[in-house]
Parts: structure tokens; C-alpha cells; sequence
């Protein structure tokens, strides 16, 4: 028998399902009803591997599994896990979907908001041109590769734009931005998220676009408020990534990039599933794909005014508690970008609860059940515009299921207590 290659198969694969081939037959979806077999009843396998869950009074870090999935978005990957697609045939569909209902060119669902950035740099240094999609990262020549960037939006995911071959280039100032444009400049990045740095949205978006160069924007954990999925594109920023797996409360290992037809057509030929490309270890499952979009569909229909009530709610639930211990106070803080959502602050005495937030932390993580604070607990490294000290406590109020601000409340009032005897 002729063997097939990849490459042959993601060209050919489409026309072989619009021809009708079949290839053996399965059981429907709903045939235990039909023949009497017994549902499957699932195996809660963090139980049988020894893995504790907690109550996430964090919120959406990668670290502690993100976000969780609303109820749509559940049933929607359970019923897309059992039947098969063609993949690009799902790529192309759920993107033109997307763009339509968040106001852009184009969309890509990719692994993560990293993989978004990747993927950015990926298309503006290789722009639809196969043999340098091939050669990079080790081999650039002719390529152009530098990327201008505020020395001060420089962060821990620099990775994924070295990855594709780019230097980054620093600046500060207006006029050393207007400088830096040279004619090896491929793009310039933003971190919308960012606490320093000189130059503001717009002016980065106009010199970039003065000179002729596409403008990345990271805003990974940027919503709510639920417009900025349409605000920095609007804006004209040509390549926007978010988080999936954040605000939006799709599964963790997807993400949002959004921007201009041609950049994202560039972008999805160097992702996954093409082989020999900078992307093909950044696999999307069809579960996946179709669990974003039915996150997204699910988020645009809250109302951020309704989201934030709830959330201040829960976090009143937790303060009336706490500041029964002598010493204790607490009150709601919201980061200006990056998890713009209530968060709860609480602070103390040490001299009279004589125990450090760090500790209260651990304390928290070890009872029963288990329950994880905003890991800028303590003075703890943690999203930008959260405080920290050794006596400030944060709880992310936002991720919490229903009745566990009640736990919470009742267990971070026990463990300050105990330390105020």
C-alpha cells in the first residue's frame, strides 16, 4: 500500500470528507439508551491519582489549572468529543465564527494566550513565505527580525517571540521609538497589562503603523470588561492575543489571536496541525476548538455590571467574617487591567495576629477542604496591580462555584483567630 504524508493529508483530507468516505462505522451518540447498555459513569480519577482539589480563592493562574468551565461550554466538549472532524475544516469555521462575533478580520484558536504570541511573531516574520515558515528559527537569512518593544513591557514570556528567531529591540521614549525603526523591524509588541512604560496605546499603534510595521498587543488576562475583545483591535492594533482559558472561562489550554485576515492566515500556517513549523507542538483538540467557542459564546452574554455585583457579593460575604478577629480589616480592590475584577484585601496587626499572611496561606492550603488564596498573598509574585506585604491576605473571589464564599469565609476567620488567642 502507497504511504501518505502529512502534508499530502492536510491537503487532501477535506476533499475526502466532502466525498463521503467512510472508513468502518460507530455506535450514536445516544445508543446505550437504544440497546439497553448502562451509561458510563465517570471515574473521578483526581481521587484515584491521589490529587487534592481545592477552592480556587486565587484566581485563573496557569499554575492552579486557570479557570473552570461554565455548564454550555461542559456539555458543548463533551458532545464535540464524540465525533471526529476534520481539524482545519474546524480551524477555518471556528475562526470565521469568532471574527464575525468579536468585531474583526480574523481569529485563530491557539494553545494560549503564548502560543498566541508565537504564533504573532511567527506570521510577521515569515508573512506566507513556505521556506521561511521551514528554516526559521535557526536559519533567518533574509528575514527580518527585530522587534521594538518598552523596556519596560520586557516580561517572563520574551521566550515566544526568541522562539521564531526575533531580537527584541528596547526603548523608552517617543523618540526612541521613532528611532528604532529599521529595515530588519518586523513588529512591535505591547503588554497591555503592563505597569511601567511611556508610550501610550495609541501612539505606539500610529508611529508602527507610520512606518509601515504591524503592532502586537499581549492582553492575555485582560477581561472582563468584556469590550476588550473588540477594543484593541478597534483601536488598531493588527494582532491581539487573550487568554481562553482565563476571564473568557474556556479550557485552559486555548487562547484567543485575533487582527488582520492576512497576519492570522499567516499565523495558522505556522501552527499545528502543519508539520515543520514553529507551531506544531501547539495542538488544539476539537474539544478544544469547539470549548472556546462556546465559552466566548457564553461570556458575551453576561453583563459586566451583573459580574461585578456577584463578585463584590461573595467578597462581602468573606470581610463580614474575617473582621470579627480583633485588628482585621478588609476591603474590595480591582486591578486597573489584568484580572479587572474585585478582589478581596484583607490586613491585620501582626503584633496582635501573630501570624504572617504566607503562613495564613499554607494554613489554608492544608486544611480540609483545601483552599488556594491569590498567590499575591504574603507579598507573593502574582498579575500586575495586586498589592502585597506580610500582612495582606488576597482572595480572588471570581473563580469560586456557589456556597464556597461561605467556606472561606468561615475557614480564613478560624485561622486568623487562632492566631489572635
Amino acid at each position: 500500500m502507497k504511504s501518505i504524508s502529512r502534508r499530502k493529508l492536510l491537503r487532501n483530507g477535506s476533499q475526502a470528507i466532502a466525498g463521503g468516505v467512510c472508513v468502518g462505522s460507530v455506535l450514536p451518540v445516544n445508543a446505550s439508551a437504544k440497546t439497553g447498555v448502562s451509561p458510563v459513569i465517570g471515574v473521578d480519577y483526581y481521587e484515584k491519582l491521589g490529587v487534592r482539589p481545592f477552592i480556587n480563592a486565587a484566581g485563573t493562574y496557569t499554575i492552579l489549572s486557570a479557570s473552570t468551565l461554565p455548564e454550555e461550554a461542559q456539555a458543548a466538549v463533551a458532545l464535540a468529543s464524540q465525533k471526529p472532524v476534520h481539524l482545519m475544516e474546524l480551524h477555518k469555521a471556528a475562526g470565521e465564527y469568532l471574527a464575525k462575533r468579536l468585531r474583526c478580520e480574523a481569529a485563530l484558536v491557539t494553545s494560549g494566550a503564548a502560543a498566541g504570541i508565537k504564533l504573532a511573531t511567527a506570521a510577521c516574520i515569515t508573512r506566507g513565505n513556505q521556506s521561511a515558515i521551514v528554516n526559521i528559527p535557526t536559519d533567518m537569512h533574509g528575514l527580518k527580525n527585530e522587534i521594538i518593544v518598552q523596556k519596560a513591557h520586557r516580561y517572563d514570556y520574551d521566550h515566544s517571540f526568541r522562539d521564531c528567531g526575533a531580537r527584541l529591540v528596547d526603548v523608552e521614549t517617543l523618540e526612541e521609538y521613532e528611532r528604532a525603526f529599521t529595515d530588519r523591524t518586523v513588529m512591535t509588541q505591547f503588554f497591555n497589562a503592563a505597569e511601567g512604560g511611556h508610550i501610550s496605546r495609541e501612539d505606539w499603534v500610529r508611529i508602527a503603523h507610520k512606518h509601515g510595521v504591524p503592532c502586537f498587543n499581549d492582553a492575555a488576562a485582560d477581561v472582563p470588561p468584556i469590550s476588550n475583545l473588540w477594543n484593541y483591535t478597534e483601536m488598531g492594533f493588527d494582532l491581539v492575543a487573550f487568554s481562553g482559558g482565563k476571564g473568557i472561562r474556556g479550557p485552559q489550554c486555548t487562547g484567543l489571536l485575533l487582527g488582520k485576515k492576512e497576519l492570522i492566515d499567516a499565523a495558522a500556517l505556522n501552527n499545528s496541525p502543519y508539520s515543520d513549523t514553529v507551531g506544531r507542538g501547539m495542538k488544539v483538540a476539537k474539544e478544544e476548538i469547539i470549548g472556546l467557542v462556546a465559552a466566548v459564546d457564553w461570556f458575551l452574554k453576561q453583563d459586566d455590571a451583573a459580574m461585578e455585583a456577584e463578585f463584590r457579593k461573595r467578597a462581602g460575604t468573606i470581610a463580614e467574617r474575617v473582621q470579627s478577629v480583633p485588628t482585621v480589616q478588609a476591603r474590595v480592590f480591582i486591578p486597573a487591567v489584568a484580572n479587572h475584577v474585585p478582589h478581596l484585601l484583607v490586613t491585620y496587626d501582626m503584633n496582635r495576629v501573630k501570624l504572617s499572611a504566607a503562613d495564613v496561606m499554607q494554613k489554608m492550603r492544608q486544611g480540609t477542604p483545601r483552599i488556594e488564596l491569590n498567590p499575591a498573598t504574603g507579598g507573593g509574585p502574582a498579575s500586575a496591580g495586586l498589592p502585597g506585604g506580610n500582612n495582606v491576605i488576597i482572595v480572588g473571589v471570581w473563580m469560586l462555584q456557589p456556597g464556597e464564599d461561605q467556606i472561606v469565609a468561615r475557614r480564613l476567620q478560624e485561622v486568623l483567630a487562632e492566631a489572635a488567642k
